[in-house]
């Protein structure tokens, strides 16, 4: 656990932390000072190399590897994409839709996630949609869902929607017995806790740097099962990914051997120099404490809720980073925490309120201070 004096000193690199209560997380995470350092990293290079796409491509493979690490993966299993669309589809573009064609998920699901596997309709994918119970998809839906035509299950590990939180590796365990594969998308949860896609046995992971990986928007990461790279051939490609980059060989198609054949174009170079050095402020906090603070805020803030009386979206057994409070006015109520200096989002009937690492019980107690003055806005218990 993370003393007040580390945590301390970890806010004094984010300037915003001193003006709002700042429980955006799940739609952008906080500037630091050591993102913004890397914004200079950068122009300096393009100022002063004699030769900056040299640099550029060491960085491009430095932060390649730093992300396998990252989520214990090796490197030639990770493809630098510009956003969680540019991962899913080259993967949804390479399955064929034949004796399987059933693609299983939540609808709870992001709906970038939903509108990809929903546009390989026409290319035989029949799309099956699990109701949620009670703001929760129970696991035994999948069990009963999943089949031998089922050719892949997206499966988000937190919902943008509500918190909901799933059992990943007891979906990954029910996908694989009958054969199909698992499709994870974290972009709601990478950055809170330590990830390890080979103990969650996932197939594809896919997840971006805006949110709790405290990095720029337009950068994503695609995990790919080594096993699995070479049988995908997506017809959505770029010279990037090709064996040889600089071959430029322009009669010749000749794929990538590990995952960069899943890449759509030249890499998004001022993003990769902002999104190493978040990485690395993670790494070195440690994912454990990162987790253990975002778990002791959340529960720290539900309890608070409950004794509010609001009804909350997200399961009561919930640690982080997303809790999700009913309103039955959602923006109006939104409006009032904002100018209470409290920087949240709201997702249909929710307000939702995102813990990070860097945020503290001080910032608990004043979200549920304001809060208590919202209670009209707000569904009551």
């Amino acid at each position: 656990m993370l003393t007040d004096e580390q945590i301390s000193e970890l806010r004094s690199h984010f300037p915003i932390l001193q003006e709002k209560t700042y429980l955006y997380n799940c739609s952008q995470g906080a500037l630091s000072d050591a993102v913004e350092a890397g914004m200079r990293q950068y122009a300096a290079s393009w100022r002063t190399s004699a030769a900056p796409w040299d640099e550029w491509m060491e960085a491009y493979e430095g932060l390649r590897c730093a992300f396998a690490r990252f989520i214990n993966a090796q490197p030639d299993e990770v493809a630098i994409v510009t956003s969680a669309s540019a991962g899913i589809n080259p993967i949804a573009n390479a399955l064929q839709f034949d004796g399987r064609n059933k693609v299983v998920m939540s609808e709870y699901e992001f709906p970038t996630m939903a509108h990809i596997w929903l546009a390989q309709r026409p290319r035989g994918a029949e799309i099956h949609f699990l109701d949620g119970v009670d703001n929760a998809v129970p696991t035994e839906c999948y069990e009963r869902a999943v089949d031998k035509r089922t050719r892949i299950v997206p499966l988000t590990q937190v919902s943008f929607v509500n918190g909901f939180r799933s059992d990943v590796a007891a979906i990954a365990q029910i996908a694989h017995a009958q054969g199909a594969l698992l499709f994870l998308d974290g972009y709601q949860d990478c950055g809170t806790r330590p990830v390890d896609v080979k103990a969650l046995d996932v197939d594809f992971f896919v997840t971006g740097t805006l949110k709790y990986l405290l990095g720029p928007p337009g950068l994503g990461f695609l995990y790919v099962r080594r096993e699995l790279i070479e049988t995908l051939t997506p017809t959505m490609t770029s010279w990037m990914a090709q064996r040889d980059v600089f071959a430029f060989n322009t009669k010749c198609l000749d794929p990538s051997p590990d995952a960069r054949r899943f890449e759509g174009g030249s890499p998004p170079i001022p993003n990769i120099y902002m999104a190493r050095p978040a990485l690395d402020l993670l790494a070195g906090v440690g994912m454990e404490n990162v987790a253990a603070q975002i778990a002791r805020l959340t529960g720290a803030f539900m309890q608070g809720a409950r004794d509010l009386g609001i009804t909350s979206k997200t399961p009561p057994s919930s640690v982080g980073p997303l809790v999700v409070l009913r309103a039955t006015d959602a923006a109006a109520a939104l409006a009032k925490l904002i100018a209470r200096g409290l920087a949240v989002s709201t997702r249909r009937d929710g307000v939702r309120f995102a813990f990070h690492v860097y945020n503290t019980m001080e910032d608990v107690n004043v979200a549920l201070a304001a809060l208590e003055d919202t209670l009209d806005l707000m569904v009551r218990a």
